[in-house]
Parts: structure tokens; sequence; C-alpha cells
């Protein structure tokens, strides 16, 4: 009779399949492969799992929990919207340095497109974005931060920026392309910096506020 695998163990086993699949994507991935990385046989496997599919859920559903436990833990307590998004920069960040296959799984899937893809944007960003709009609608109504744009899109916006910044730090291109803007390596504490600058600014600075903006009624005015 085989032992029962120790949590541990099997929390080993689900990250070595979210590297397996990260690296080559779902179809690429061999439950060989992931069983040999894990220091187990296929048997005890598909001991744990039925097929391949079923094993990919409960790598998605594993990396999905630990990043819902960044977020719970960025949102537990009350604070202005920029400290806020200041300690949820510093969190990602340090997430996807310490987890950069978790980033990679997130980023082949949203490539793969496809109605498995929708399905894992609802299941992934449901709840940052119903978090991030109800953040920024309530320092609306707090008057903290700007009142002219809609905290849905606005939240679309920010999120876009806090994701392409974990593709950043995670995966190779994404790496390049930074390199390539900044002129070289860029130090992550930095890249956060200026973003949060970039932030400050989109979340502060109405229309009327804005000097280089064409008035009402000039040339180029939209």
């Amino acid at each position: 009779m085989r032992k029962k695998l120790t949590e541990e163990k099997q929390l080993e086993i689900l990250e070595a399949g979210i590297a397996a699949f990260a690296e080559g994507g779902f179809h690429a991935a061999s439950m060989a492969e992931i069983a040999r990385r894990a220091g187990i046989s296929v048997g005890v496997l598909y001991k744990y799992y039925a097929n391949k599919e079923d094993f990919f859920r409960a790598c998605l559903r594993h990396s999905l929990a630990a990043l819902e436990r960044v977020l719970g833990e960025v949102t537990a307590r009350e604070e202005k919207l920029l400290t806020y998004a200041a300690r949820l920069l510093k969190e990602l960040r340090d997430f996807s340095r310490e987890h950069p296959s978790h980033i990679r799984l997130y980023h082949q899937i949203t490539n793969a497109g496809g109605a498995a893809a929708r399905r894992l944007a609802e299941e992934v960003e449901g709840a940052a974005a119903r978090l991030y709009t109800e953040v920024i609608a309530k320092a609306q109504a707090a008057g903290e931060v700007r009142r002219d744009m809609d905290p849905r899109l606005l939240a679309f916006f920010f999120d876009n920026l806090l994701m392409m910044l974990q593709f950043s730090c995670s995966c190779g291109y994404y790496r390049s392309r930074l390199a390539l803007y900044w002129g070289g390596a860029a130090e992550e504490e930095q890249v956060a910096e200026e973003l949060l600058k970039f932030l400050e600014s989109a979340f502060t600075l109405e229309r009327n506020q804005i000097d280089h903006r064409p008035k009402a009624g000039g040339r180029g005015n939209v």
C-alpha cells in the first residue's frame, strides 16, 4: 500500500506542474516530466489526478489561491488609495520575483485565447476587478482622487499596469522590452517607484488641472 503524500509534497508536485505548464503550455507539458521534476512516479501522480486536464486545473486553483492571498493581505485594512496602490505594487512585485512560474503560467493562458481563456479571466480577474472598482469608487466619494473618470475603467487601466509590471519581472520577452525602454537592466524598486508616480498623476489630476491640455473651444480640443 502506497504511503499517502504529505501536504508539503503535494504542494511541491503542484509547483512542478506550474513550472512545466508555464514553460511550454498545456499541450507541450508531459505528465512524465512533471513526475520526474517532483521526484515521484507517474503512477503516483495519476493516483491523485484523473488526467492531465484535472491536474492542470489543480495547478491553476493553487496559483489563483496564492494570488488571492496576496490581494487579501493588502486589502485587509482601510488605507488611502495611493497607499494601497504602493503596498499592492510591492506585494505583487515580490510575488512575481518569488513565484515567476505562476506569472508565466498566467501569461501562457492569456495568450491561448478561446473559451478557456475567457473563463480563466473571469475567475482570476473577476474578484480583482470588483475590488479595485470598489476601492476607487470609495476614494472618489471621499474626494481623495479624481472624480471625472469612470471607476470601472480606471480600475481596468490600473490592473493592466500591474499585470505588465508582473510580466516584466517574470517573462523573458517583457524583461527585454523593459530593458529596451530603460536602456539596460532596471532595478525593480525604481520601476515600481516610477509607476507609483505615474499612478499618482493618473488618480489625482482632473482635466481642468492639466495646463498643457487644449482649452475648451481651442484647436485640438478633445
